[in-house]
């Protein structure tokens, strides 16, 4: 993971008709909205976008960010340690470094939230990597082997399976 400082840096302001579409899923879509570069290092930021049955993001952890939640329309439920909770428009959720978590859209239904790190890391070549799988053009080993640089860690989850075949 690449170290950014924490100067102070011009304001961030992302037009919608200008921002990076990513799709990492048949089901999902990501919006970049600003990397640590662009914050020196104070947050990433993007806007995740679920179609109805989105497997969303599998039982992951980070170490040295905490990730925000905050739900922009529909429902979304994410898993937070061992516990299923369900967020609806408005609603808002921060998760610690360590804490497992996952996260997909309620069943029968859509959702889109915006989902920031803090502090701010190089998170939109992870991105970018998981549209390149959905492509074919890169393999779950590469993202495997990306969890060191991009602070993200799986692991299996029998709540979170359980959660996800209950559709």
């Amino acid at each position: 993971m690449n170290a950014v400082s924490n100067q102070p840096t011009a304001p961030v302001l992302v037009r919608a008709a200008d921002a990076e579409f990513l799709q990492d899923g048949a089901t999902s879509l990501i919006t970049l909205l600003a990397d640590a570069g662009a914050t020196g290092g104070a947050l990433t930021a993007n806007k995740a976008t679920f179609q109805k049955g989105s497997p969303g993001a599998p039982a992951h952890f980070h170490t040295k960010a905490t990730e925000m939640f905050f739900v922009l329309d529909g429902a979304v439920r994410i898993l937070v340690d061992e516990e299923i909770v369900t967020l609806g428009r408005g609603d808002f959720l921060t998760v610690p470094p360590t804490v497992p978590h996952a996260f997909a859209p309620a069943p029968g239904t859509e959702a889109e939230m915006l989902v920031v790190f803090t502090p701010g890391l190089h998170r939109f070549d992870y991105y970018r990597l998981l549209e390149r799988v959905y492509r074919g053009e890169a393999t779950v080993q590469d993202i495997r082997d990306s969890s060191q640089q991009y602070d993200n860690h799986y692991f299996d989850s029998p709540v979170w399976a359980e959660a996800l075949a209950q559709r």
